[in-house]
C-alpha cells in the first residue's frame, strides 16, 4: 500500500490525500526489480497521471520517502509522464538525509532546522495515514471473518449480510425473517446465523 499527503503553508491538506493499493511492478510497466522502487514508481506514475488528467495543480515540491533509489524510481515516473521540471527530494530516514537529482552526495540539515522539521512531519504524516487505513482494513476482516466460521456461510452469502446490513453488529440486531428474506437464505440459516454469533 503506498500513501500520499499534501502539505499546504506548513499544515496538512487532508482532502487531498490519497491512498493507493499496489497493483505489481508487472502492470506499472517497469523494469525495476525492488518492490519498494517498484512501488513508488507505480504511486508517483498513478497519481501524477491522473492529475495531469484531471488538470488539477501540480505540488511545489514533491518529497520521497526513502533513498537514492526511491529517488531514482520517482525520477522515472516523472520523466515518463513529461514533468521533470517539478522540483524532487527525497528523505532518508536512518540519518535524515535528503538526495536531490544529479547530486551524488546527500544534503544534512541540522536537526533543528525548520525545512527539515517540515519534511519528517510530512514524512511522518504519510506513514500514520497509511498505517492507520491498514489497521482499520485489518480489523475489518477480523470482525467480519466471525460470519466465515458459520456453517453454510462463504464469502458471497457474507458480503449479502454486510451490504444489507451495514456491519456485524447490523446483522447481529437483524430478525430470522430478515435474514431469510436474502437470496439463497432460509429461516433455518438465518436462525443459524444468529446463533453462531456472540
Amino acid at each position: 500500500m503506498g500513501s500520499l499527503v499534501w502539505f499546504e503553508a506548513g499544515r496538512p491538506k487532508k482532502s487531498q490525500y490519497r491512498r493507493f493499493k499496489i497493483k505489481g511492478a508487472g502492470e506499472a510497466e517497469t523494469d525495476l526489480v525492488h518492490d519498494d522502487f517498484a512501488s513508488v514508481y507505480e504511486v508517483v506514475s498513478r497519481y501524477f497521471k491522473r492529475r495531469l488528467e484531471e488538470e488539477k495543480d501540480l505540488p511545489d515540491l514533491v518529497v520521497i520517502d526513502g533513498g537514492k533509489g526511491q529517488l531514482s524510481s520517482a525520477r522515472k515516473a516523472l520523466t515518463e509522464l513529461q514533468l521533470t521540471s517539478l522540483p524532487l527530494i527525497s528523505l532518508a530516514k536512518r540519518e535524515e538525509e535528503i538526495f536531490l537529482p544529479d547530486r551524488r552526495d546527500g544534503l544534512k540539515l541540522s536537526r533543528r532546522a525548520p525545512s527539515l522539521r517540515l519534511l519528517q512531519r510530512a514524512r511522518d504524516e504519510a506513514h500514520r495515514f497509511a498505517i492507520s487505513y491498514n489497521r482499520t482494513r485489518r480489523k475489518q476482516r477480523t470482525v467480519t471473518s466471525a460470519l466465515l466460521d458459520i456453517p453454510g456461510i462463504g464469502d458471497k452469502r457474507r458480503r449479502q449480510l454486510l451490504e444489507r446490513f451495514g456491519s456485524l453488529a447490523g446483522v447481529k440486531l437483524a430478525t430470522p425473517q430478515e435474514i431469510a428474506a436474502l437470496p439463497g437464505f432460509s429461516t433455518g440459516l438465518a436462525e443459524r446465523v444468529l446463533e453462531h454469533l456472540p
